[in-house]
């Protein structure tokens, strides 16, 4: 885990970080190049750190893990997934401030 409170994922790792996650999952799916991605990136942080206890947080850099990005239809960066036992629970498309990030996400 990193300092931040948020691991990174992939498709190595996929399976056993998030799937097979005893709490829910918080996946980020994002790539260097995108502004919108950068936005959302401290936000994302500030929620692994003020949330971590209830809920994993992770970030997926979608142009190094193909293979899972493919099999979540991500079309659009960022793409916030929340995984409950294993199953998308919650999908947000787009940057939007914390307060409302953490409102769609039901947290």
């Amino acid at each position: 885990m990193s300092a931040n409170g948020v691991i990174e994922v992939g498709d190595a790792n996929f399976q056993s970080e998030v799937l097979e996650s005893d709490k829910p999952v918080i996946v980020d799916f994002w790539a260097a190049w995108c502004g919108p991605c950068r936005m959302v990136s401290p936000i994302v942080e500030e929620i692994a750190s003020e949330y971590g206890d209830k809920v994993k947080v992770a970030k997926l850099n979608v142009d190094e893990n193909k293979e899972t990005a493919t099999r979540y239809g991500i079309m659009s960066i960022p793409t916030i997934l929340l995984f409950k036992n294993g199953d998308i629970a919650k999908q947000v498309v787009g940057a939007m401030p914390k307060s409302a990030l953490v409102k769609e996400l039901g947290l």
